[in-house]
C-alpha cells in the first residue's frame, strides 16, 4: 500500500460508518448525474434543505446564530439565478451545510465526479500532507522525480500566491467539522481533491515551501495522474502501517499484553451481517483467556486509526475490564422529526421488534415532531470477576480514532476503568450525531443530519475529543518503527 494511504482509508471508513450506523439498509437516493437544474428547481431544493434542517437537525444553530444562517441562506438563494449542474448544486449545498460546523450535518463529497476525473487520467497536486494547527507539512512528494523536489517535513506556506491560511479557509468551507482539530484532520483526507474542487482541472501549482532551516523557496509543481503518483509511491521509504481492519492479540513481554481489537463491526469480506458480534466476542474471549494464562499484569488496548462502529461490540470489550455498571453516554436526547421517522422506517422489518430501528420507532410513538425525547441508554454490567482482566489497562488513542473507538476511550476514562494514553482524538467525545437522511425533491441529493445530542458519561458537553491522561505525540513523519507504541509499553511496564 502506498505510504500514508492507510490513514485516508480509515478516515473514509469512519465517514461511511457514521452514516451506516444510523441509516443501515437505507440507501441514499441516487444523484441525478449530469442533470441540469433550473434556477427555480435549485432554489426549491435549497428552501427544502434549510426548512427541513431547522426542524430535524438536533440544533442547527449551535455554532452559528439563526441570523448568520439566514444571511447565508439569502445570499445563496440570490446566487442561484441561472441553470446549475447537479455537481455544482451538490457542492454549493454542502458549503451551506458546512457553514454550521457540525460534522454529522453534511452532503457527501462528489466522489463519483472526482473518480471519473482521476480514472480518465486527470491530474492533481502530487503531495500528501499532514495538517497541524492550521499549517500544512509535506509527508510525501509523489512527483515523478527520482529525488523529490520537496522533502518530507517541509511546510507549505503558500499556493498560487495566496497564503496557506487563506487556502485553508477556502478548503475548510467544504468540510463539516465542529472544531479546528477535526477540520484539519478531515482536510488531510481531501486536501488535493478539494484543491481540484476549488480550481477545477489545472496543469500546475506554484508553491512556496519552507524548509526545516526556515528558508522559503518558490517552485512550480505540475499535476500528476493516479498512475504516475502510484509509481512514485513505490519509491517512497516504508512507513508505519496500522491496519484498521486487523484484530491482534499478543504478549509483548512476560507482563504486558497487547490487544488491537480492530473495528467495532465485522469487517470480514464474507461476513453475512456486519453488526453480528459472534466473531468479535470469540476473539475477545480467547485473547483475554490467553492473557490470563500468561500472567499479564498490564494491558494496552490499541485504538489508533480505529474507525469505530457500534457499542454492541465495544461494550463486549469494556465489560471485560470494567469494575462497575457503565453507559457509553450520560445523556442521549433525540429531536423527533418527520424526516427522522421516515428515515428510520426504511430500516424496519415486518415482525422484527428488536434492534435500534425498532427501539427508535417505539421511542417516537406518541410524540410529535419538534419534541425532544430521552433515548434510553441501558447500563452494561461488568463481566464476572473471573472473566475480567485483573491488571492495569491502558487505552491508546490518536487523532484518527473515530466513532465508537472514541466512545470506548471516553467511558474508560470517565469511569476510571483505564488510563488513556496517546494524542487527543479529532472526533468528539460529546457529539451531535445518530445521523439520518432525507433527499431533496428535485436533485435527489441525499442530506445527512444529526437527530441526537450524545453526551459522554462525565457529562462534559465540550466540542472536543478525548484528551489523554498521558500524552504521547505522534511524530509528524513516521518511519517503519512505532515509537508511540514503544512509549506506551514503557508506561505500561513502569506501572508493574
Amino acid at each position: 500500500m502506498p505510504p500514508f494511504t492507510h490513514r485516508f482509508a480509515v478516515i473514509f471508513a469512519a465517514f461511511l460508518l457514521l452514516a451506516a450506523h444510523a441509516s443501515a439498509e437505507t440507501p441514499a437516493s441516487p444523484a441525478k448525474e449530469g442533470s441540469i437544474h433550473s434556477a427555480e428547481a435549485a432554489r426549491s431544493d435549497l428552501k427544502q434543505l434549510y426548512e427541513t434542517l431547522q426542524v430535524s437537525h438536533f440544533d442547527l444553530f449551535v455554532h452559528r446564530s439563526r441570523s448568520e444562517y439566514d444571511q447565508r441562506y439569502e445570499s445563496l438563494l440570490k446566487a442561484l439565478d441561472s441553470p446549475i449542474s447537479q455537481f455544482e448544486l451538490q457542492v454549493a449545498l454542502q458549503k451551506f451545510m458546512a457553514f454550521g460546523r457540525v460534522a454529522h450535518s453534511r452532503i457527501d463529497f462528489p466522489s463519483l465526479e472526482f473518480e471519473r476525473y482521476r480514472a480518465s487520467g486527470g491530474g492533481i497536486l502530487p503531495l500528501q500532507v499532514k495538517l497541524r494547527d492550521g499549517r500544512a507539512w509535506v509527508v510525501a512528494d509523489l512527483g515523478e522525480a527520482a529525488d523529490p523536489e520537496i522533502a518530507a517535513g517541509e511546510e507549505i506556506v503558500a499556493i498560487n500566491g495566496s497564503s496557506f491560511k487563506q487556502w485553508r479557509e477556502r478548503l475548510v468551507a467544504h468540510v463539516s467539522a465542529d472544531n479546528d482539530r477535526l477540520a484539519d484532520t478531515l482536510l488531510e483526507l481531501r486536501f488535493t481533491a478539494l484543491l481540484w474542487l476549488e480550481l477545477g482541472p489545472t496543469e500546475s501549482f506554484e508553491l512556496a515551501i519552507r524548509d526545516q532551516a526556515g528558508k522559503v523557496r518558490t517552485l512550480q509543481r505540475p499535476v500528476r495522474s493516479r498512475e504516475q503518483m502510484q509509481a512514485a509511491a513505490r519509491r517512497q521509504p516504508k512507513r508505519l502501517e496500522l491496519d484498521w481492519s486487523t484484530r491482534e492479540a499478543r504478549m509483548l513481554d512476560a507482563n504486558v499484553a497487547y490487544l488491537r481489537p480492530g473495528p467495532f463491526f465485522d469487517a470480514r469480506p464474507d461476513a453475512q451481517d456486519m453488526w453480528d458480534t459472534t466473531e468479535f466476542a470469540a476473539f475477545i474471549d480467547t485473547s483475554l483467556a490467553e492473557f490470563a494464562e500468561s500472567g499479564a499484569q498490564s494491558l494496552i488496548i490499541d485504538l489508533r486509526d480505529n474507525p469505530g462502529g457500534d457499542n454492541s461490540f465495544s461494550d463486549l470489550l469494556a465489560r471485560r475490564y470494567a469494575d462497575q455498571t457503565f453507559r457509553f453516554a450520560s445523556d442521549f436526547k433525540i429531536r423527533v422529526s418527520e424526516a427522522a421517522i421516515a428515515s428510520n422506517a426504511k430500516r424496519l422489518h415486518p415482525g422484527k421488534n428488536t434492534g435500534t430501528a425498532a427501539q427508535l420507532a417505539n421511542a417516537y410513538a406518541g410524540h410529535e415532531p419538534g419534541e425532544i425525547i430521552d433515548f434510553p441508554v441501558p447500563g452494561v454490567d461488568p463481566a464476572a470477576k473471573t472473566q475480567r482482566f485483573q491488571g492495569r489497562v491502558f487505552v491508546l488513542i490518536n487523532r484518527y480514532s473515530y466513532s465508537n473507538a472514541v466512545m470506548l476511550a471516553a467511558l474508560s476514562q470517565d469511569f476510571h476503568f483505564a488510563t488513556i494514553i496517546g494524542e487527543e482524538t479529532a472526533d468528539l467525545a460529546s457529539t451531535y450525531g445518530a445521523m439520518e437522511q432525507f433527499t431533496l425533491d428535485h436533485s435527489g441529493i441525499a442530506v445527512g443530519f444529526p437527530k441526537a445530542h450524545i453526551v459522554r458519561p462525565s457529562g462534559d458537553e465540550a466540542s472536543r475529543g478525548v484528551v489523554p491522561d498521558i500524552v504521547i505525540e505522534t511524530p509528524l513523519l513516521e518511519g517503519e518503527n512505532d515509537p508511540v507504541l514503544d512509549r506506551a509499553i514503557r508506561i505500561a511496564r513502569a506501572d508493574n
